[in-house]
């Protein structure tokens, strides 16, 4: 195919790039629920235990968000470094390459703030 620009390669990796996003909102919004299941479990009242309950599920929905939100990140750096490796004749004609990883960016972004929330509403 000397010669020839075939456009599906770059469709085909901003496709993974957004099956990536999908997967970081999905474990941020797992992490959001297992951190706040411990709170609702205080809100209950159920006894024994109680304060470890809550401190485990607050490290690990913390730990699920922070996944997710460095996931997005990476998945935005290993885009822009397959991009690097396209030639010109791969990207059409005016396509705009960077939205796709702007999202990914201000969903990981999102993400982090999500923590930072948690955390100094713990504080």
């Amino acid at each position: 195919m000397t010669g020839q620009t075939d456009p599906r390669v770059l469709f085909a990796a901003e496709r993974t790039l957004f099956a990536w996003n999908r997967t970081g909102i999905s474990l941020m919004a797992f992490g959001f629920v297992v951190e706040r299941f411990g709170l609702y479990m205080q809100l209950l009242g159920v006894q024994g235990g109680l304060g470890a309950q809550r401190h485990l599920s607050f490290v690990g929905g913390i730990g699920f968000i922070l996944l997710g939100a460095f996931i997005e990140i990476y998945s935005v750096l290993q885009y822009r470094h397959f991009l690097g490796t396209l030639h010109e004749m791969d990207i059409p004609a005016g396509y705009n390459t960077k939205a796709a990883m702007a999202i990914n960016a201000v969903v990981g972004f999102m993400g982090i703030m999500l923590c930072l929330y948690l955390v100094l509403g713990v504080l």
